[in-house]
């Protein structure tokens, strides 16, 4: 293709953002987002087609996310439209209200879930890579005395399942206006995850059939918790909150936490919000198991050396009296940036370390635009913290708005995705980079 015209398609390139960056829209407002251009993926050239309208009125939400690719022959890349849950991941998201509002209701992609103080699923993502994306729903109702959160990670097939009810029994009784003791409150969770390799011990592959042989499988991996939290402090500026759990995982270990969340609104203008955990692990557990990496990590098949690696197989090694610290921190000043951390260590594992980084600094009225994340697990040392290998997950667009409704702009990914078997079955996943540069255009509108 001449230059002139790469250089034309480069003035509308456009692709998603990280959800985990990206605001969705406020109610009655929309974002109307999309147009063609090059994306470099894995060193390859591809012309990429996009649409990404948003529309959010009263507490309800829709967007959607179409994206086609096609190569330098112009085939339509593969993995662009290979599954069923491929066409039906167009619809990004159909949501009802808003996280911690008193019902929220989201049905598509989920991006880093939290359930209950996040010592059994943290952040989970269920779509950790472009090319398997999927469709989940989360529900959570508080109704004030009593409530609950779930969370299923899969509809196209068996997958994450988690629920933790909760009920705060001093408000049945007049105990319930006492103040600090009254909003006590006692929590109960159940999180499974049913896909046939979640717990494959031991196995091989046969390469005349084609597929994984099991020889040792526990079946479906599930994990029970009950949790106790107070709020010692609790107005409209500032939330303290104690809080102790305890963790069983079926045919495996148990585990203990106990930690402190501060909450501060500063007027609506400053927002901070930070937590610090002490976890008590025995042998085979652990904490916070259901992860961003859950889905990566899951299960991977080398049919070339004729092995594998489970997360399940981790937990069965995992030794006794590995204790140890997680803390996050999040800092929101209105209209200028967010910026959000978390990481963990545990005491005698040197590859215990998980970290996640995210940050947003694009004021509304101003002309740079910065938006990175950054996931990391079983980090050894500092050296090793910013190592992009296959431990690694990275998002990073750096811009500039020349005019309010145009941001030009190079976005690189350090992302995942499919290997597959003869079957087309996944098989596990490997890394990918994307390089794109771009120029596109966002039409806010009100409704």
């Amino acid at each position: 293709m001449k230059i002139y015209t790469i250089l034309f398609l480069l003035l509308f390139a456009f692709q998603n953002l990280f959800a985990q960056i990206y605001k969705e829209p406020k109610p009655d407002e929309g974002f109307l987002t999309g147009g063609a251009g090059l994306i470099w993926i894995d060193g390859q050239p591809h012309y990429r087609i996009s649409f990404r309208p948003e529309v959010s009125f009263a507490n309800f939400g829709v967007g959607l996310d179409l994206n086609l690719d096609f190569d330098s022959q112009g085939k339509l890349r593969k993995e662009n439209f290979n599954e069923f849950t491929d066409y039906l991941s167009i619809i990004r998201y159909v949501r009802y209200g808003f996280k911690n509002d008193p019902v929220y209701i989201k049905l598509g992609a989920l991006d880093y879930y939290t359930l209950g103080h996040g010592t059994i699923i943290n952040y989970y993502n269920n779509s950790p890579t472009f090319d398997a994306r999927r469709i989940g729903l989360v529900a959570d109702f508080d109704f004030g005395n009593f409530g609950f959160e779930s969370i299923y990670g899969n509809f196209a097939q068996a997958g994450l399942f988690g629920i933790r009810g909760y009920v705060r029994p001093l408000k049945f009784t007049e105990a319930g206006n006492i103040p600090v003791i009254g909003n006590l409150e006692l929590g109960a969770t159940y999180a499974a995850d049913f896909d046939k390799n979640a717990t494959v011990l031991a196995g091989h592959y046969d390469s005349q059939k084609g597929e994984f042989v099991k020889t040792e499988d526990k079946g479906a991996l599930s994990i029970i918790g009950f949790d106790i939290g107070l709020p010692v402090v609790k107005s409209g500026f500032t939330t303290l909150l104690l809080y102790f759990d305890y963790n069983k995982i079926s045919n495996f270990g148990s585990g203990m936490a106990s930690g402190v969340k501060l909450d501060l609104n500063g007027l609506g203008l400053v927002e901070l919000s930070a937590k610090l955990e002490r976890r008590f692990n025995q042998d085979r557990y652990i904490p916070s198991y259901f992860n961003s990496f859950y889905e990566i990590e899951r299960f991977k098949l080398d049919t070339v050396n004729n092995n594998f690696s489970s997360k399940a197989l981790s937990l069965q090694n995992v030794g006794n009296d590995l204790n140890g610290f997680y803390g996050d921190l999040l800092v929101r000043v209105l209209g200028l940036f967010d910026i959000y951390g978390a990481y963990q260590r545990l005491d005698k594992d040197s590859k215990s370390g998980i970290l996640n980084l995210r940050t947003d600094v694009s004021p509304k009225d101003g002309s740079i635009v910065l938006r990175a994340g950054y996931d990391k697990v079983h980090i050894q040392d500092e050296k090793d913290l910013f190592k992009l290998d296959d431990r690694s997950y990275l998002f990073t667009e750096f811009g500039y708005k020349p005019l309010p409704y145009m941001i030009v702009s190079i976005v690189y990914n350090w992302t995942f995705t499919p290997e597959r078997d003869s079957n087309d079955k996944i098989t596990g996943y490997k890394p990918q980079k994307r390089i794109e540069p771009r120029i596109y255009f966002v039409y806010p509108f009100n409704l």
